[in-house]
């Protein structure tokens, strides 16, 4: 696990990268990883609610940002069993798969938070 997360801890946050380094147990892992899959949500939520309150003033906006928000979390999902399609995910993918799987939702999170800061800049005046 140390070795596959190892080339892409630089995606993730200093929090993250401390745990990452302290964790001595796959379950210690898991739980740094499970952290930083719950930083990367609360920051999307707060660029979310933001971005709702700058689109606020034009008309149909917050809908379409609504719509593309739920597209882009079947998408996340979606992305995340494409991923590991097994039913049985712990048997079939081992003990790191939980580690792995909070990892890439993370990721994929960050990205996602990217593309709605952009989306933040143009509806805040930014970009015209």
């Amino acid at each position: 696990m140390v070795i596959s997360c190892g080339t892409v801890l630089a995606q993730y946050s200093k929090e993250f990268d401390s745990c990452i380094d302290k964790a001595q147990t796959q379950l210690a892992m898991h739980m740094c990883a499970s952290d930083e899959a719950k930083r990367a949500d609360t920051e999307l939520n707060d660029v979310y609610r933001k971005l709702q309150s700058a689109a606020s003033k034009q008309p149909n906006a917050v809908a379409k940002i609504t719509a593309a928000e739920r597209a882009w979390i079947a998408y996340r999902d979606a992305y995340i069993e494409a991923m590991w399609p097994a039913d049985d995910k712990q048997r079939e993918y081992g003990s790191s798969f939980t580690t792995e799987a909070n990892l890439l939702r993370a990721k994929l999170t960050r990205r996602q938070i990217e593309a709605l800061k952009e989306l933040l800049r143009q509806y805040s005046g930014s970009q015209r």
